[in-house]
């Protein structure tokens, strides 16, 4: 096992619980494979030849609705899988995955998954938990993006960005990620003057800052009443 790979089974939160002996195993049929900034992962409609795990980086989920709008469905980071249900269903990948800033990912073979299910149970219980997780999450980002407010919905989203990257700081709480404005229109759902519209009100009313690394937002109660509109 490779000194890379080791510290990252270790540490990556859904293999990190696993023994040794499981993680030797797994490294045995893994790869790393990494990503720049806005290339795909995989594409919508591609076989399902591989099962990814992110080690480190962010990744979004974009499905493509009936109408032809790509909406982002999740925002994924380290120890998040990808891709886990269409591989075991052994079907097409549901949604594409794009690298939002420079990625590396786990990577294993479709046989060699099976094996390892069939061999480690303390795999197959870890995967159970996150893929069940994620389908969940999955499931309210359909309803979300669906109806409600826009800017129900852009409370919403900036508050789980908050809650998984939050950063605390005196002025309040920054999510050191950059998104666009379209891929603000896509997580929620709307058109991206829309979007622009949003945010430009939110600016000059200070409650959530476009900073070129992310987004400072200044008052996280107000936008949990916003929330809940």
């Amino acid at each position: 096992m490779s000194a890379p790979l080791q510290w990252i089974l270790r540490t990556n939160p859904l293999y990190r619980r696993l023994s040794d002996e499981d993680r030797q195993r797994l490294a045995e049929v893994a790869t790393l494979r990494t990503y720049p900034r806005g290339s795909a992962i995989f594409s919508e409609g591609d076989a399902s030849e591989l099962l990814y795990t992110i080690a480190d980086g962010r990744v979004k989920l974009v499905k493509m609705l009936p109408g032809g709008k790509d909406v982002i469905l999740e925002i994924l980071g380290p120890g998040d899988p990808l891709g886990a249900v269409a591989v075991y269903e052994q079907r097409p990948y549901p949604a594409s995955a794009e690298a939002l800033e420079p990625t590396t990912c786990i990577a294993l073979q479709r046989r060699a998954f099976f094996t390892l299910l069939e061999t480690c149970p303390s795999l197959v219980r870890g995967l159970l938990v996150g893929l069940n997780l994620r389908l969940i999450e999955l499931t309210q980002r359909i309803a979300e993006v669906s109806g409600g407010r826009v800017e129900t919905r852009f409370a919403l989203l900036f508050l789980k960005l908050a809650q998984r990257l939050g950063e605390v700081r005196p002025e309040g709480t920054f999510i050191p990620l950059a998104l666009s404005r379209q891929d603000l229109a896509d997580l929620t759902g709307t058109t991206i003057e829309t979007a622009i519209r949003q945010m430009s009100r939110w600016a000059k009313e200070g409650l959530v800052v476009t900073e070129k690394d992310g987004f400072l937002l200044t008052d996280l109660a107000l936008l949990e009443r916003l929330a809940s509109a």
